[in-house]
């Protein structure tokens, strides 16, 4: 009797004890709307799927305010362990010695299996430093495409299955769809990301020198060339016509596009998600436009969106969480989802290939649109743009083509002015990290 006694004591004094302590990692984002739900059932999701970790999601505001947000961050040494950064700081994390841990290492050190050939080439490439070293985990990434209301084709008379594949035939359907009483045909999001930097690499000719960066830190830019020029001038008439309306920086113009104030958009892949559940109208998915008569295009896009990159500093059972994560978060069917619900790209080529025996595309037309821009083969003026301070590139070549917009300046003599001031940036950037 008095074993048993003692045995229910210890029993009941085993149950008593609290449950081992779950290790909690913190992962600073900038996905608001309808992404930011994405990213918080994701984190949910992980949590639910296992006990020894949980992922606390904290949205930081914009890109840019998250990024400055976690330098400061980092700084006083409280930095969160994941750190969403979009693609064009890039470069300001390569650069950031010391203050990352690249991915690869985070996940064979936790004893994960790791092979980069399995995600999308075109995205692993982006995020690889030159000795073969991934070095952010590819989290959201998106490419530029055509969107369009099928309702507003059909009324301005326009067949609404096929949208504009090369821009005299954007200019054609915004005059159409001015005619028949639109008083927004088209409008773009991120003009430097869309406009100059896609624009060149679909065209196949370089945004800046050295491979758009790839090849080293005295990269100039180079999107002052005769093609960059027509293809401004040809959007500073179409603004002077009403047929082309700027709606503003980054992706301000998106909303325009999901209210249906304007029929046309060039922009993120990822507004799928957020058209597909506010837009009120019929929709449509193209390929970004190009000019036929330019040898070699269309090539393919080049990477948007952001990754996921690991802060220095922690302690090694956090680095297994955060690998953990990254696991899940590789699963083909987690990522295959992902890819479906936001219209990001997928991530690994098992879940592209998942989604498309699944029959997604048939069932969407033109979600495939995305990757099909993507997995081109690539060329050295076509792999993407990778520059030191291009956050402040963006803003300069944002504010030389408002002032094309208003007609206070040439598309050349704008242009010009942006490469010129660009440089100043990139001169100083090499100079603050030259080894």
């Amino acid at each position: 009797m008095k074993r048993l006694k003692f045995a229910l004591a210890a029993l009941a004094a085993a149950l008593a004890l609290p449950a081992a302590a779950q290790t909690e990692i913190q992962w600073w984002h900038s996905m608001g709307g309808a992404l930011g739900e994405w990213v918080n059932d994701m984190a949910k999701d992980f949590n639910a799927s296992q006990k020894d970790y949980r992922i606390t999601p904290t949205f930081k505001g914009s890109y840019d305010e998250s990024m400055t947000a976690a330098i400061a961050a980092y700084r006083s040494g409280n930095a969160p362990h994941v750190l969403q950064v979009f693609e064009v700081g890039t470069a300001t994390m390569m650069a950031s010695k010391g203050a990352i841990v690249p991915v690869g290492k985070v996940m064979t050190d936790a004893g994960y299996k790791f092979d980069p050939s399995v995600y999308v080439p075109a995205v692993a490439g982006y995020y690889t430093a030159p000795n073969g070293q991934m070095l952010s985990f590819p989290f959201n990434s998106s490419t530029p495409v055509f969107h369009y209301n099928k309702d507003a084709f059909k009324a301005a008379g326009l067949d609404a299955d096929k949208p504009p594949t090369t821009w005299p035939e954007v200019a054609l359907a915004a005059a159409k769809l001015k005619a028949s009483g639109h008083k927004c045909p088209f409008t773009t999001s991120w003009i430097s990301w869309t406009q100059l930097e896609s624009f060149s690499a679909w065209h196949n000719v370089l945004f800046a020198t050295k491979n758009n960066g790839f090849g080293g830190l005295d990269t100039r830019l180079a999107f002052n060339s005769p093609l960059h020029v027509r293809h401004i001038e040809n959007l500073a008439n179409m603004a002077k016509s009403g047929l082309f309306v700027y709606k503003g920086r980054g992706n301000a113009a998106d909303a325009t596009f999901v209210s249906g104030e304007c029929a046309m958009i060039t922009g993120s892949s990822a507004l799928y998600g957020n058209v597909t559940r506010n837009g009120k109208f019929g929709y449509g998915i193209g390929a970004l436009p190009y000019y036929p008569d330019v040898p070699g295009s269309p090539q393919n896009t080049v990477i948007g969106g952001a990754s996921l990159w690991v802060m220095s500093g922690k302690k090694a059972e956090e680095y297994k969480a955060v690998a953990a994560f990254f696991d899940y978060l590789s699963k083909p069917d987690v990522a295959a989802r992902s890819h479906q619900r936001t219209g990001y790209l997928p991530v690994t080529k098992a879940s592209f290939e998942l989604t498309d025996k699944s029959g997604f595309y048939k069932k969407n037309p033109g979600t495939d649109v995305s990757v099909t821009q993507m997995i081109r083969k690539t060329t050295d003026k076509s792999r993407g743009v990778r520059l030191g301070n291009f956050v402040q590139i963006r803003t300069i070549i944002d504010e030389e083509m408002e002032q094309v917009w208003r007609g206070a300046k040439q598309p050349k003599e704008a242009l010009d002015a942006a490469v010129k001031r660009g440089n100043e940036q990139l001169e100083r950037f090499e100079k603050a990290n030259k080894s």
